[in-house]
């Protein structure tokens, strides 16, 4: 496979990787992450899931050219304000990853996935890459890491996948940098009633209650059972995913 960063592409280079090549673009975010996690914990994930899954394509043969923009660091939180976070607007987003794309077919690139490591990003994401290729000559995809499984490992535990600064995330980073993750992890004091955000009171509807995130401190679930060992195995089931999806993606764009 042909792998490369494009912060170490000549722009002749770059100019060439785009005529066959995928760019790749990571998203995150900069937000509180509870009192255990450091506030990067989604870019770092996101990174993460994609260090192993072009590892994975750079074991097998004839697999797509791929160029791994820098990871976009700053995400939609508006709703972690309350605590510390960096926040883009719902429309400077969406103008970025316009900015962005615009600025990746001007170079010559006709294929784009985005992947996306922040839950506040996925639908503005989403939106994003539709308006895009109704005006441009371009295939673009996007999906958040989480919902990319090679369905080799348990998905982990649904009801918590992928949470925020609970079991899911922080068992992530026990695998990823574990140096980072502040232990002891504290068990969480369970919240009632739940926030409505989770439980919403009819399936299908999607409920926001003002002051909820600060109701329940920043985080969905309890964290203190996470296990480095089982984060380990879901990073890895998500990076088979999201190989098979760049490839699947590839062989679909040609």
């Amino acid at each position: 496979m042909s792998q490369s960063r494009l912060t170490e592409l000549t722009w002749r280079e770059v100019r060439r990787a785009g005529e066959q090549g995928i760019a790749v673009l990571p998203i995150g975010s900069q937000e509180q992450h509870a009192g255990h996690l450091p506030m990067g914990t989604d870019t770092l994930l996101v990174e993460e899931v994609l260090d192993r899954a072009l590892a994975v394509l750079d074991q097998e043969p004839s697999a797509p050219e791929v160029v791994r923009l820098p990871a976009l660091p700053f995400g939609h939180s508006p709703h972690h304000l309350f605590a510390a976070a960096v926040s883009l607007s719902a429309a400077t987003l969406g103008a970025v990853l316009d900015d962005v794309l615009d600025s990746l077919v001007t170079s010559g690139y006709r294929r784009v996935m985005v992947v996306n490591g922040h839950g506040g990003n996925d639908e503005i994401m989403r939106l994003a890459v539709k308006r895009f290729a109704l005006r441009a000559r371009v295939t673009v995809a996007a999906c958040s890491y989480w919902t990319v499984t090679a369905e080799e490992e348990e998905a982990g535990r649904p009801d918590v996948t992928p949470g925020h600064a609970g079991w899911f995330e922080t068992s992530l980073m026990l695998a990823a940098r574990p140096e980072l993750v502040r232990t002891p992890v504290p068990a969480r004091t369970p919240v009632e009633p739940p926030p409505l955000f989770d439980h919403p009171p009819h399936p299908g509807l999607t409920v926001e209650r003002h002051g909820e995130w600060e109701r329940v401190d920043g985080s969905t679930d309890d964290a203190s059972g996470a296990d480095a060992g089982r984060g380990g195995r879901l990073l890895d089931d998500r990076a088979r995913g999201l190989a098979r999806a760049i490839r699947a993606f590839d062989a679909a764009s040609r």
